[in-house]
């Protein structure tokens, strides 16, 4: 089953009052391999989609192209065609029945996060930023990094490991060069250069093989790679990622979903990002339970950007 070719019906009339300048239609494109959005103004036009050779208008609702924009909005590609079968036949598989198709889109739709792919590349960011900072990515710097850390992965086919592991030690490289750490970090080096990543992380010496990585960093002379290096071995601890699963996870939503940081209009604060992480927390990380992703794909927001 693949997605239908997209048709485009655009009806724009303006009016201008005397003095205005009248809008005008610009093309926005976050990736030159991902699907651009049309704008009017500042008012986003939306595309009319519609199957193949008849008059039926494709909407989110049908789940290949529900599931062909999970792979653009959380893994930032287009979806290889063996992942894409397997995630349409499951939603497909529940035939007529409504509660099925609830829980296998909210499954299909959670499984992104949770995916192998997901967490080598836009978890990886998020640690980053988080063991780095101590506090969250912004959506508009987070979806470049995550791009560039997912370049030419496909979870599956060829040397993807390998391809995996080389971007990410060349992005940590560079990160650990980037002016904004630099600035945090100073010439800290050793154990100096560890305890302050560990306060931004909110972990502790016992939290991490702490000797280990501050013997590796000093054999390296405290270089931009040993700090790297240092600075991975952080962020892959199993307490760091016990940590940082569910906030990541809820900040994923709005990133994926909504294409907005947490605090952005309509919000404006982070009252809602709480509320799902104290839910999240409250249920053990149970999205079901939850009714985390469910909430976010029946949104009025979400829907609207279809």
């Amino acid at each position: 089953m693949k997605l239908a070719t997209v048709a485009l019906i655009i009806a724009l009339t303006a009016v201008c009052a005397v003095g205005q300048t009248e809008p005008t239609l610009r093309i926005v494109t976050e990736s030159p391999n991902l699907p651009s959005e049309l704008f009017y103004g500042n008012i986003k036009v939306k595309p009319v989609r519609l199957r193949p050779g008849t008059n039926t208008v494709i909407t989110i609702n049908d789940s290949d192209f529900f599931v062909h924009q999970h792979y653009v909005d959380f893994l930032s590609r287009m979806p290889d065609q063996q992942g894409f079968n397997f995630w349409v036949s499951e939603i497909a598989g529940c035939g007529a029945n409504p509660t099925c198709v609830e829980f296998r889109r909210i499954n299909t739709s959670g499984a992104f996060f949770l995916s192998i792919e997901f967490r080598g590349t836009g978890y990886f960011v998020y640690r980053l930023n988080k063991a780095s900072f101590g506090e969250f990515p912004k959506y508009q710097a987070f979806m470049p990094d995550t791009r560039e850390v997912a370049k030419d992965i496909v979870v599956g086919q060829g040397n993807w490991q390998d391809q995996l592991e080389m971007n990410q030690v060349a992005f940590a490289n560079a990160w650990v060069t980037r002016p904004e750490f630099v600035a945090e970090y100073g010439t800290k080096t050793g154990s100096d250069f560890v305890d302050a990543i560990l306060l931004k992380a909110g972990l502790t010496q016992s939290d991490i093989p702490y000797q280990t990585i501050v013997n590796a960093l000093n054999a390296s002379n405290n270089s931009a790679q040993g700090r790297a290096t240092a600075l991975r071995a952080i962020i892959d601890s199993p307490a760091f990622d016990q940590k940082e699963k569910n906030p990541a996870f809820v900040l994923m939503q709005y990133f994926g979903y909504l294409r907005r940081d947490p605090d952005a209009a309509p919000d404006n604060d982070l009252t809602g990002f709480e509320f799902w992480l104290n839910k999240l927390n409250q249920f053990g990380g149970d999205f079901h339970a939850a009714e985390m992703v469910k909430a976010f794909i029946v949104s009025g927001e979400y829907n609207a950007r279809f």
